[in-house]
C-alpha cells in the first residue's frame, strides 16, 4: 500500500467518523519486502535465540549482548534509525512486524524491545545533529546498548513525580544529576541511558547518560516473577556530572519525549502481544489434538473448541487493530524532517496525534494475551502449571504487560480524556457531534433489515458510536471540569472506545479481504467478526447503561434508558455454532488461523 497516496486521520476521530476501510493497513497488504524482514526476523529467532533460551533464561549478559550484536549485524537493532545515522529507516509496519515475530525469543524479546524503542527513539525523535551521529551509528549496530530510565521507587505512574535532579554548573559546561532510578530494562548490561531528572529540582528533561560516567552504578538483579532472562536493575546517579550538550532537547521539554516515547512503547508492546498470543494458539491446539481423554482427543470436546475459538478471535481482532495503527503512524511520521532544527517538535506532534490510540492497542492487546495464555494453560491441564511446558512461560511472562509502558488503569483514564482534551482544542467535533445526536434521538428509529454480508454488524458499530456519544456527552455536560475525578465512569467510557476501535478494525481487515479474495476465502473472517462484534456489542450497552444510572435518576434516567434500549436492540445471533466452526478451523490447522 502507498501511504503518499492516503490522506492523514486525525487521532480519535474513529468514535465519531465512519471511516474508509479501503484506506486501513491490514496484514493482508504486507508488501514482498516487509515479508523478507518478518522472515529474517523468524531466521534470526529459530537459528540464534531458540537454541539458547535456557541460558537466556538464566540471565546470562553476555549472551545476550552478542544475541544483540548478531541483530544488529541483520539489520534488525536499526530498522527505525535513519540511513543517514546507521539504520535501515523502515516504516512502521515493517518494524511492527519485527516486534510481532520475535516473540518466540521470550525475554530477549523484551531486551531486544526496550533497546531498539524506548532506549533508541528518544535520541532518532529529539536528538540534535551532534548526537544522532555520536550515538545512533553504535545503537544501530549493536556496539552501544540502550535504556530508558523513568520510573522511580516513589513514582511509578506519577511519571512527573520525579525526584531525580539535574543542576547546571556555574560554568554552564554539565549537568549534575542525582537520583534513583527503578525497574529499568537492560540496566545490567546497557552503556546508553536515557535518564528524567528535574533541572534545578523543576523543570522535568531528559538526559543521555554513559555508563562510563563516574557517579553511575547499578544495583542488583529484581527477583521477577516472569521474564526472568532480561535484566532488570536500579540505577542509581550519585553526583553524575553529564556535559550540558547531553541535554535532550531542550530544559523543560522532558515531559513531551517521555509521554511520546511511552506512546510508542505502548504500540510496540501491543504489536509483541500479537506474536505470544499466535504461539499459545499453536502449542494449545496442538496439545489439544494430541491429549486424549474419557477416549478421544481433548479438541474434540466443544467446551475446549470454544477455548480456542475464542482465543483465534481476540488475536485476529488484536493484529488487525496493530496493523491498522502502524498504518497511521507510516503516515503521520512520514511528513516529520530529522534534519529540521524544529524535529523534535514535528516528531512530538506526529506521535501525540495518535496517544489516543496507543493507549487502546496497549489495553486490548496485553488483556487480549492474559485471556489466551490463561486459557492455554486451562487446556494444558496440570501440564501446563509445570516448566516443561512451555506455555507456563507465557502465563508467567505475559502479566508484566498491563503494568509496562503506564498500567492498564492509567491508560483508561488516558483514552478519554485524550479525547476530551481534543475535542477542547478543537482538534475534533465531539460535541457537535453529541448535540446533532441528541436532535436525532427524539425521532424514532426507522426499521431496519440486513441481507448483505457483514451490514448488521456494521449497523452495530454505528450503534455503538451512538450509545458512546450519548453517554460521553453527558458525563462532560454532568461533571465538567471535575468529570477527571469519576474514573469509573471513565473507565466505562474507555472500555467502549476501545471496543470500537476494535471492532471496526476487524470489520475493516474483513472488508478489504472480501474485496480481495471474495466471500468464500474471508469466511472465517466473517465468522470471527460477526463473533466479535455480537460479543462486544453487549458489552458497551451493559457499560453505557451503567455509566447513565450513575449520573440520573428518576423520570430522567428512564428516558435515557429508553433511548438506549433504542440504540441497543441486537438482532440474535448464533454465537455457539459460529464459534464451534471456527474452533474446527482452529484445530484442523494446529495454529493461528484467518
Amino acid at each position: 500500500m502507498n501511504h503518499e497516496t492516503m490522506s492523514k486521520v486525525l487521532g480519535g476521530s474513529f468514535v465519531i467518523e465512519d471511516g474508509d476501510y479501503r484506506s486501513v493497513v491490514v496484514p493482508e497488504d504486507f508488501t514482498e519486502e516487509q515479508r523478507m524482514i518478518a522472515d529474517t526476523t523468524v531466521q534470526f529467532v529459530e537459528g540464534e535465540i531458540v537454541p539458547r533460551d535456557e541460558a537466556i533464561e538464566n540471565l546470562d549478559y553476555g549472551l545476550t549482548v552478542e544475541l544483540l550484536r548478531k541483530a544488529g549485524d541483520l539489520g534488525l537493532l536499526g530498522a527505525d534509525v535513519p540511513e543517514a545515522y546507521g539504520g535501515l529507516g523502515l516504516d512502521k509496519v515493517s518494524t511492527t512486524l519485527i516486534n510481532e515475530k520475535l516473540t518466540k525469543a521470550s525475554s530477549f524479546a523484551l531486551s531486544f524491545g526496550a533497546h531498539v524503542g524506548i532506549g533508541t527513539l528518544p535520541i532518532v525523535y529529539f536528538g540534535t545533529e551532534a548526537q544522532k551521529r555520536k550515538y545512533l551509528p553504535e545503537l544501530a549496530s549493536g556496539a552501544k546498548i540502550a535504556a530508558y530510565c523513568l520510573t522511580e521507587p516513589s513514582s511509578g505512574s506519577d511519571a512527573l513525580g520525579a525526584k531525580a535532579t539535574a543542576k547546571l554548573a556555574e560554568d554552564g559546561t554539565h549537568y549534575v544529576l542525582n537520583g534513583t532510578k527503578q525497574f529499568i530494562t537492560n540496566a545490567g548490561f546497557a552503556d546508553i541511558f536515557i535518564v528524567y531528572a528535574k533541572v534545578d529540582g523543576k523543570d522535568f528533561s531528559t538526559f543521555i547518560v554513559e555508563r562510563e560516567m563516574e557517579g553511575v552504578s547499578v544495583g542488583p538483579e529484581e527477583k521477577k516473577m516472569g521474564i526472568k532472562g532480561s535484566s532488570t536493575c536500579p540505577l542509581i546517579l550519585e553526583d553524575v556530572k553529564v556535559p550540558a550538550e547531553n541535554l535532550l532537547w531542550e530544559v523543560g521539554k522532558g515531559h513531551l519525549i517521555a509521554f511520546n516515547i511511552l506512546n510508542i512503547g505502548r504500540f510496540k508492546l501491543a504489536a509483541g502481544c500479537v506474536g505470544t498470543a499466535k504461539d499459545a494458539i499453536e502449542l494449545s491446539a496442538a496439545y489439544a489434538n494430541e491429549r486424549t481423554q474419557f477416549g478421544r482427543s481433548l479438541s474434540s470436546f466443544p467446551l475446549v473448541g470454544r477455548k480456542l475459538a475464542e482465543m483465534n478471535i481476540r488475536t485476529f481482532v488484536m493484529e488487525s487493530m496493530v496493523y491498522r495503527t502502524a498504518g497511521l503512524f507510516d503516515i503521520g511520521l512520514a511528513e516529520v524532517n530529522y534534519e529540521s532544527p524544529d524535529v523534535g517538535y514535528q516528531s512530538a506532534k506526529a506521535i501525540a496525534e495518535y496517544q489516543l490510540e496507543c493507549s487502546i492497542n496497549k489495553v486490548f492487546a496485553s488483556e487480549a494475551l492474559d485471556f489466551v495464555a490463561d486459557e492455554g494453560v486451562q487446556i494444558h491441564g496440570g501440564y501446563g502449571f509445570t516448566r516443561e511446558y512451555r506455555i507456563e512461560r507465557i502465563y508467567r511472562d505475559s502479566r508484566i504487560n498491563r503494568i509496562f509502558e503506564g498500567t492498564n488503569e492509567i491508560n483508561r483514564l488516558l483514552i478519554p480524556g485524550a479525547l476530551i482534551k481534543r475535542a477542547m482544542k478543537g482538534e475534533l467535533p465531539l460535541m457537535e457531534k453529541a448535540l446533532k445526536l441528541q436532535a436525532e434521538l427524539m425521532e424514532p428509529l426507522p426499521a431496519r433489515s440486513f441481507e448483505g454480508t457483514l451490514e448488521q454488524e456494521t449497523h452495530l458499530l454505528a450503534m455503538a458510536k451512538k450509545i458512546f456519544l450519548m453517554a460521553g456527552a453527558q458525563a462532560v455536560q454532568k461533571y465538567q471540569t471535575k468529570l477527571d475525578q469519576e474514573q469509573e465512569i471513565l473507565a466505562h467510557l474507555a472500555d467502549m472506545m476501545i471496543a470500537i476501535y476494535a471492532m471496526e478494525s476487524a470489520l475493516f481487515r474483513t472488508r478489504k479481504m472480501i474485496d480481495r479474495s471474495g466471500e468464500d476465502k474471508a469466511r472465517l473472517a466473517i465468522q470471527m467478526t460477526t463473533a466479535f462484534v455480537h460479543d462486544q456489542f453487549g458489552l458497551i450497552a451493559s457499560g453505557a447503561r451503567e455509566v447513565l444510572s450513575a449520573m440520573e435518576s428518576g423520570d430522567t434516567l428512564r428516558t435515557q434508558l429508553s433511548i438506549l434500549k433504542k440504540l441497543a436492540k441486537q438482532p440474535a445471533v448464533d454465537l455457539l455454532h459460529l464459534k464451534r466452526s471456527i474452533a474446527e478451523q482452529v484445530v484442523r490447522a494446529e495454529k493461528y488461523v484467518v
